[in-house]
């Protein structure tokens, strides 16, 4: 298949293109800026210069392709209090994208959110403002899409990854001089590895049905205590507790550490016969790359 990525060159998109090379399809990348294009391009992807904003040019790449994976989104708005404007961007985005295949059966696969079988937790998940983006696409299954959505654990790592939930709390610690947790840190995050997350992308691409929600964790909920104590004895700083009172100042722009979180990867396994391969969180930390500091 023809396939449009967007966010191509970024941690996930790296991991998902040459997935996808390797396994005989063609890649269109969308590379917004020439460093993006160097690496769309060395990855083995025919690189389509422009940007999310450039609506005209989203529809005619999403009509010139079988398929669509739609990775991109400006996550540096969270920290810059955008992350409103930024959603209404990406709604917009997968909305031209989704009427660009609408009618054609073609697949748009986009990034969901967890559900935790948990009422209250799942509650404030919904009342995140991007499941707004992912019924969106979820809407397009009625207009002959193949819609998947693939819930990305907010923990994606590898040795690419230099500006998720990993290296900023490396950055906190070092900053700092602790690597901190709140409470008694026992709150989970669930993890995967970026390469095992290429993979599912693949498969849902491949076999996922209409309408499919599929979980790209690995790991179902890691705590953020083992987290930031495996961080501590690499950066030989303390391993402490912040309370919850001054977490939002220690933990700066990343207010979401106090959350607990789980997802379950089961029933994805089961649909598509993802075999995860690649590293845990904890053996990959312990394999000290992303604690290197040249």
């Amino acid at each position: 298949m023809r396939v449009f990525v967007t966010g191509a060159g970024g941690h996930i998109g790296s991991a998902v293109v040459p997935e996808l090379i390797r396994a005989g399809h063609q890649v269109v990348g969308l590379a917004r800026s020439a460093a993006s294009a160097a690496a769309v391009d060395a990855m083995g992807a025919v690189v389509r210069r422009g940007d999310v904003d450039d609506l005209d040019g989203l529809r005619e790449a999403a009509v010139d392709a079988d398929a669509v994976i739609h990775l991109a989104f400006d996550h540096g708005a969270i920290a810059a209090g955008k992350f409103a404007d930024a959603v209404a961007a990406d709604l917009t985005v997968v909305r031209t994208l989704g009427d660009a295949l609408a009618g054609t059966g073609k697949a748009l696969i986009g990034v969901g959110l967890t559900r935790t079988g948990d009422a209250k937790r799942d509650r404030a998940i919904d009342a995140n403002p991007r499941s707004a983006v992912a019924r969106a696409i979820t809407g397009f299954t009625e207009r002959d899409v193949r819609t998947v959505l693939v819930a990305i654990p907010p923990v994606t790592h590898s040795a690419r990854d230099r500006t998720g939930f990993i290296p900023t709390l490396i950055k906190i610690a070092r900053d700092t001089g602790v690597s901190g947790y709140v409470g008694d840190g026992a709150n989970r995050w669930p993890a995967g590895h970026a390469l095992d997350v290429g993979h599912l992308y693949r498969l849902a691409l491949e076999k996922a049905p209409a309408g499919s929600q599929l979980y790209a964790a690995t790991e179902e909920g890691i705590t953020v205590r083992e987290i930031a104590e495996t961080i501590g004895r690499h950066l030989d700083v303390p391993a402490v507790s912040i309370p919850p009172e001054r977490a939002a100042d220690h933990f700066r722009a990343f207010p979401f550490i106090t959350l607990d979180i789980t997802m379950s990867h089961t029933d994805t396994r089961r649909l598509l016969g993802w075999e995860p391969s690649h590293p845990g969180l904890i053996a990959d930390l312990e394999d000290g790359h992303y604690f290197a500091t040249d």
